[in-house]
């Protein structure tokens, strides 16, 4: 099946489902997989749609990527799933878990609200366009290129993740950059107000980013009503990857 997500499955157990965000991959979450799986659980490292290795489309917005996740769940037999989504990844987990709550038993959103947010990767897009693959023979060239736009190391390093040897002679992204580029807005879009879901839901932002605000709160309880708050100090938005040990064990203990 081409249109089945591509997933790294690990362990025994109770499914747990892990979405990466924008221009991420399951690969990004490799290190997290032996720790839940440690603790009882299959995990699901994903791969949405354009990104990673699965497969490219047209169509890239939150309704088909939560359909995605539907026909992965079904194809798995996958029921009373936890799911932990972070960024991009979040916002599907939150429309899967509005839309098929009969699925879902419990929900991790990691650095990532329901409300709208405008664009706001523009300095990545320009570097990411800006690349020649036709051009650049190594990776170290294409780095290069991405050090003129984005200072931030790790931004960058996260970006090398998916310069991958499509061929002998030539580099690519793994990502689908063209169809990003005519879908800036879709990235934003928020939960539709009606979209509710009761059970268990832990929200978990960086002290030091700005994507969950104390204000955004009301908000994320008219959808998600049994939901708490967990704030990591001292990380960005890459909490996950910034500090590793907190993220497991605020996530674990309220898995189990």
């Amino acid at each position: 099946m081409s249109n089945l997500l591509f997933s790294r499955i690990e362990g025994e157990g109770k499914p747990l489902l892990i979405i990466h965000g924008f221009l991420g991959m399951s690969d990004n979450w490799k290190s997290f997989s032996d720790k839940y799986a440690a603790q009882g659980y299959q995990v699901h490292l994903l791969d949405l749609r354009n990104h990673g290795k699965s497969f490219h489309s047209n169509d890239f917005n939150y309704q088909v990527m939560c359909h995605d996740v539907l026909a992965y769940c079904n194809h798995y037999q996958l029921n009373d799933i936890s799911i932990i989504g972070h960024s991009m990844g979040g916002k599907v987990a939150m429309l899967f878990a509005t839309t098929y709550s009969d699925k879902v038993e419990k929900l991790v959103v990691a650095d990532i609200g329901p409300k709208y947010y405008a664009p706001h990767h523009q300095a990545i897009f320009t570097a990411l366009n800006a690349v020649n693959f036709n051009e650049l023979k190594t990776r170290q060239e294409v780095e290069k290129i991405l050090l003129s736009y984005i200072p931030d190391f790790g931004t960058r390093q996260f970006l090398m993740k998916s310069v991958y040897w499509k061929t002998p002679e030539q580099l690519g992204f793994r990502f689908n950059l063209p169809v990003f580029n005519n879908n800036k807005e879709s990235i934003g879009e928020a939960l539709p107000n009606e979209n509710h879901f009761d059970k268990p839901t832990l929200f978990i932002r960086g002290g030091n980013s700005n994507y969950i605000l104390d204000t955004d709160w009301q908000n994320i309880q008219h959808h998600f009503p049994n939901a708490r708050l967990a704030t990591i100090p001292n990380v960005g938005h890459w909490l996950h990857a910034e500090n590793p040990l907190q993220f497991f064990e605020e996530t674990i203990a309220f898995l189990k």
